[in-house]
């Protein structure tokens, strides 16, 4: 009986586990309140989520402040920007649902709904990109467009995760406090373990070829703690697996 309770049991590191997935829960869902820090919130997220997935972690509330502050800009701009769009879609689709005055061609719904679709699959990808690479906002967009379309499968595996939860809170109320403590973190940890080996081979091809650089030209710019640069499109970089 006492190994189950011993520090490195398994049910004590799983345990542990859960207690750190509340605990990052709980950090993100505060730091999304003010709207505007959804985006840093989220980039936070997956970036603790990686680090507790490989096994890197130190203090969560530690890093995911460092994180949010490291990523706040360029992942605020990202946001305003999925929020902006979200926002068209929205009227859109109210426009198609709702006023019976103008009329869409089904046609041109169908092309909407699908643009539509493809852009949610990015954003499910862009925050996880923004935590670990280092690049521009145009460019984080676009590496997430990316990822999303030839890496379809984990696509829509994290469609499922992300969507689970509140269609069990939807079907059993009783649920809901659950949900509230881990309806986020656990979904971002479970992509990170889905996206891990393949950022892993990304970071590997791109400190490669920065080293390659950096060792022809004497001089070359520090590279960002825990951050990767890449001033390519990670399609470059990658393959699919």
């Amino acid at each position: 009986m006492g190994k189950w309770f011993d520090i490195e049991s398994p049910l004590i590191q799983f345990l542990n586990k859960v207690a750190d997935l509340m605990w990052l829960n709980i950090l993100t869902l505060l730091c999304c309140i003010p709207i505007i820090t959804v985006g840093a919130s989220l980039t936070s997220a997956h970036y603790v989520a990686l680090k507790l997935h490989r096994n890197e972690e130190g203090y969560i509330t530690k890093d995911f402040f460092r994180s949010f502050k490291m990523n706040f800009k360029q992942s605020t701009a990202i946001w305003l920007i999925i929020l902006l769009v979200l926002i068209v879609f929205s009227a859109d689709f109210y426009i198609m649902n709702n006023v019976e005055e103008v009329k869409i061609p089904t046609a041109l719904q169908v092309v909407i709904m699908a643009i539509a679709i493809l852009f949610l699959f990015m954003v499910l990808w862009v925050f996880a990109v923004q935590a670990k690479f280092v690049n521009t906002v145009t460019k984080t967009i676009k590496n997430a467009f990316a990822l999303s379309v030839i890496q379809i499968p984990r696509t829509i595996l994290m469609v499922i995760l992300y969507v689970l939860p509140y269609v069990l809170c939807i079907f059993s109320l009783r649920l809901f406090p659950i949900i509230l403590v881990l309806g986020i973190s656990v979904p971002v940890y479970v992509s990170a373990m889905l996206y891990n080996k393949m950022f892993k081979k990304l970071e590997d091809k791109i400190l490669e070829r920065l080293e390659g650089e950096n060792t022809a030209e004497d001089g070359g710019e520090p590279l960002e703690e825990d951050k990767i640069f890449s001033d390519k499109p990670i399609l470059e970089d990658t393959e699919k697996d």
